[in-house]
């Protein structure tokens, strides 16, 4: 919606009269300075009308209010209190009013949802908790925190590895959105058995169980929406609902984009790989006749140049699944070779040991 205002030329005419008074009688340099400054000093006079007027539009900006009534993963948000509404409205308003974000969600909601969303219905969870993933990374798989949490679902390496993460120098599964995913529903399902209700468990996701636990315990009182908790945990549930309200209707806030323009999922085939010895990853991209380039962006948990040795999933483009079997089979068994031809030399050092009594001898 745009507002019309009817600006006029009157206080130019008045300038320009002024002006002509003036420089008609020789002027002096006193009196062009005496002139300028009348110049602008009518320059900043509220605009009258007149029939010289020219249109000039402004946005008006809308507000967009809340829906009279909200569900976060099938549990209903208390709107009729007011502190509840009020915490709800700033999240929501600070989200819908972020443009460019909201585009980014949905475009990635359009790459990322697809999986998530099977995933979630396999293990009859809801669907809503789909949006927990935006409101912790943005849906961007390499995010990392300030306090170290990685990847999509913002494990840090405790939570990571308590449920079936491989993290470590070489391997970092937070980063992969399939092994990620499934350790987030796994942990998500545990902490809703422990609290029973969904918003708790979603608390507890942000600030830990064993804060939540002492939190309910010290304060009495086991319903989230009554619960003093850090600020960060208590907007946490209101930040997603907010994230689903705009994502579930785009439209009804002024987002609007073709499906052309929403981002496509990323298909590949998935080889679980027990690696002996590590194989160069260039060496790998050769053999399937891909660059490598792609095979590590569709691997974002696996570091470096190189596979490691180790248990862990490997992607590939859609139809090269078995091939990637023969090729690591065969590039496996060479670099073993070479490794077992070459060996390196490890020494246990004893306490008193020096470097040349362990150092080989030179000849």
């Amino acid at each position: 919606m745009w507002h019309e205002v009817r600006t006029a030329g009157s206080n130019t005419n008045q300038a320009r009269l002024l002006h002509k008074n003036i420089m008609s009688k020789r002027p002096s340099f006193f009196q062009i300075a005496v002139s300028c400054l009348a110049l602008n000093f009518l320059m900043l006079l509220p605009l009258a009308p007149s029939a010289s007027a020219q249109n000039i539009y402004y946005p008006l900006i809308n507000h967009f209010p809340l829906p009279e009534s909200v569900n976060l993963a099938n549990e209903r948000i208390p709107l009729e209190q007011q502190h509840v509404r009020e915490m709800l409205d700033r999240e929501f308003t600070i989200a819908v009013w972020n443009r460019a974000q909201v585009f980014m969600w949905l475009k990635r909601g359009g790459r990322y949802f697809p999986f998530i969303e099977t995933k979630l219905a396999e293990a009859d969870m809801p669907r809503d908790l789909k949006y927990l993933a935006v409101a912790e990374s943005n849906l961007i798989p390499t995010a990392r925190s300030r306090k170290g949490a990685v990847g999509t679902w913002q494990f840090i390496t405790k939570t990571a590895r308590l449920n079936g993460l491989r993290v470590d120098r070489t391997i970092d599964e937070r980063r992969s959105l399939q092994r990620s995913t499934e350790a987030a529903i796994k942990y998500l399902r545990r902490l809703k058995g422990i609290f029973g209700v969904w918003t708790l468990a979603l608390a507890a996701y942000n600030c830990g169980e064993v804060t939540l636990e002492k939190e309910i315990k010290e304060q009495q009182v086991v319903e989230y929406y009554r619960l003093n908790l850090p600020l960060e945990t208590e907007r946490f549930i209101y930040r997603i609902a907010a994230i689903k309200v705009i994502m579930e209707n785009p439209e009804r806030y002024g987002y609007n984009m073709a499906p052309q323009h929403f981002y496509e999922p990323i298909h590949y085939d998935t080889v679980r790989v027990t690696a002996k010895t590590s194989i160069h990853l260039a060496n790998v991209a050769q053999a399937l006749d891909v660059d490598f380039k792609v095979i590590k962006e569709m691997n974002l948990h696996i570091f470096g140049y190189k596979l490691p040795k180790g248990s862990y999933n490997v992607h590939v483009p859609p139809g090269f699944g078995l091939k990637l079997a023969e090729v690591l089979s065969h590039l496996g068994a060479v670099a073993f070779l070479k490794e077992k031809s070459d060996p390196e030399r490890y020494v246990i050092v004893q306490p008193g040991y020096t470097k040349s009594s362990v150092a080989p001898p030179i000849h």
